[in-house]
């Protein structure tokens, strides 16, 4: 059964609830309305011990001025736009800047930060929730009324479904993530520079000292970026590469391979045995390695957020794609409808 409480009344009256989607042995996640947020995602390790594996606060209060995103749903634009502006079919447009100079993850006032409806009900695949948000035409300076919903399932065998759907009245962009920071070992863990991470991508994009992409689809071989192959996140993550050095660590967006619906990518944690396999229909996976998570930011209970952590893997299009005409079109238009799925399974592996 769905359960369903109110989570918090917030300062202005607004009311938050959170839904908490379960499988039969206690695995599963708890989701708010305020900005239709993983609060909690609890799975099993080798000896079927449950841990939190995403990091989160204790309030919803405190989410209202969380500048790392925290399990949130981004939108209308996930990731960076440069200036802050483009241009759409001749018409030029100016966004909330929030990242100077950059508009980052949706504006001020992104989706991160709205109050979605949710609306719970137990599926064929699994318990689900479907949060539902109007973006009204000129929100963070985007064009066009975006009606957007985001539909989370948990299924029995531990793997949650986060599927986006989106229509508009005027063309605008539209990069919907999910930006949940990730720990196998546990949310409470001091780092995951241990975590085996492997991306299916033989290119990233190459960024400027804005951390906006320079064009450029650079190989990923013999560069700290190669992670076809399983690799530790820390490993080369403070070697003398420039572009590492730019980003304090990764915070750089993966070509992923092929297309439609395929594997992106595994993050594993050996001591725990915790493995989660992500995949989507999204062209491309930011990977960002919690670089500036710092001990300011109190996390849950007792926690206090850290320095790399936690890592997000974020399936979206190409950051600054409006800007940038041989990315892939992130624009929607009226009469289409938008549709994307990405799913991490979770299991574990051996020693």
């Amino acid at each position: 059964m769905i359960e369903k409480r109110l989570f918090e009344i917030l300062p202005d009256g607004r009311k938050v609830h959170c839904w908490r989607l379960s499988s039969s042995d206690g695995a599963g996640l708890t989701v708010m309305d305020l900005g239709a947020t993983i609060l909690s995602l609890e799975v099993p390790d080798r000896d079927g011990a449950l841990a939190n594996v995403v990091l989160g606060y204790d309030r919803a209060e405190t989410y209202l001025d969380d500048p790392h995103y925290l399990g949130a749903v981004i939108g209308r634009f996930a990731n960076r736009i440069a200036g802050g502006r483009f241009t759409l079919d001749g018409t030029e447009h100016r966004l909330a800047v929030n990242d100077p100079p950059n508009a980052l993850h949706g504006g001020v006032t992104g989706f991160d930060k709205r109050l979605w409806h949710g609306n719970a009900r137990t599926t064929d695949e699994g318990e689900s929730v479907c949060f539902t948000l109007v973006s009204e035409d000129g929100d963070q300076g985007y064009p066009g009324t975006l009606e957007a919903s985001v539909r989370y399932t948990w299924t029995q065998d531990h793997r949650l479904l986060v599927e986006y759907a989106a229509a508009a009245d005027a063309p605008t962009p539209f990069n919907p993530t999910q930006h949940s920071y990730w720990n196998l070992s546990g949310a409470s863990s001091p780092d995951v520079l241990d975590h085996l991470l492997t991306i299916a991508a033989g290119c990233y994009l190459p960024v400027d000292t804005n951390l906006i992409p320079t064009g450029e689809f650079a190989s990923v071989s013999a560069s700290p970026f190669d992670f076809r192959e399983a690799r530790p996140i820390g490993r080369d993550i403070e070697a003398a590469h420039p572009q590492l050095e730019i980003g304090s660590g990764y915070d750089h967006c993966f070509v992923l391979d092929g297309s439609g619906f395929r594997q992106a990518a595994t993050l594993a944690d050996l001591a725990s045995g915790r493995r989660m396999t992500v995949h989507t229909d999204m062209p491309g996976m930011q990977l960002y390695s919690g670089n500036f998570l710092g001990p300011v930011a109190n996390g849950r209970g007792e926690e206090t957020l850290r320095r790399r952590s936690a890592v997000a893997l974020e399936t979206q299009f190409f950051p600054d794609s409006p800007n940038q005409p041989h990315f892939p079109d992130a624009i929607l238009r009226p009469g289409e409808r938008f549709a994307s799925r990405t799913v991490n399974a979770f299991d574990v592996v051996d020693n």
